[in-house]
């Protein structure tokens, strides 16, 4: 027999609460050894990092590897960020529980979580359609009502709910696309690798001031591609 997709997420959901203590350690050591470590010092994201349970936003075959110090493949050639990774660039954003923030590669989930664990609104575009589908079961199913995910190509942005005061791009662009600019409300945050494909690309931060874009590399990193195209099933 064949369940639907959304029976089958909150089924194996809610069969985790007799596990969830070694993640909720490992979870713990996560923040410890590579967030807070490393400099991270925002109590909120630090908070969002121990809150969201990173192993419910991996493929089952990845469980185990949730919590380690690096990214993770979850299919269709994408992957999930390295924790560090995840929090450093929510950092960037200077959070807060007024804010409206859009991400552009929703993946599994995982960042629009830990977003939606501070800000007011989250505002995710996916374009692999599975993944889109399924981050939004899952983040429905976690209870992330402040969460609005859409399936289509990020690179246009979400302009009927611009302007937004951040906006997270967490796929490679070689360039930044001018529409998640005009997006950008005045005085707002855009963290963005740029760069070219399957190379090492900078990690930016983009502020808007006074409708211009000022411009500070932040770290070398390597993102998968931002996809221009939907992808195949």
């Amino acid at each position: 027999m064949l369940f639907p997709v959304s029976f089958l997420l909150l089924f194996f959901l809610s069969s985790l609460p007799t596990q969830e203590e070694p993640y909720t350690a490992k979870r713990e050591a996560m923040v410890q050894r590579q967030i807070a470590a490393r400099g991270i010092k925002d109590k909120a994201v630090l908070k969002a990092m121990r809150s969201v349970k990173r192993h419910l936003f991996v493929p089952a075959s990845q469980v185990e590897n949730a919590y380690e110090d690096h990214p993770l493949p979850i299919g269709h050639d994408q992957t999930i960020s390295q924790p560090f990774i995840v929090a450093y660039m929510t950092e960037v954003l200077k959070p807060h529980e007024q804010m409206r923030v859009l991400e552009v590669g929703t993946g599994s989930g995982y960042q629009a979580a830990v977003l939606a664990e501070i800000v007011k609104e989250v505002y995710t575009i996916e374009i692999v359609e599975a993944h889109g589908k399924m981050a939004a079961e899952r983040l429905k199913a976690l209870g992330y009502n402040n969460v609005q995910v859409k399936i289509g190509d990020g690179y246009q942005g979400w302009k009927e709910h611009a302007p937004f005061d951040a906006i997270i791009v967490t796929a490679g662009a070689e360039t930044v696309p001018p529409p998640l600019f005009e997006q950008l409300k005045e005085g707002g945050r855009m963290v963005i690798p740029v760069g070219p494909v399957r190379q090492t690309q900078s990690l930016k931060l983009i502020q808007k001031k006074n409708g211009k874009a000022v411009s500070k590399h932040l770290m070398p990193v390597v993102f998968v591609p931002f996809t221009r195209e939907a992808a195949s099933e």
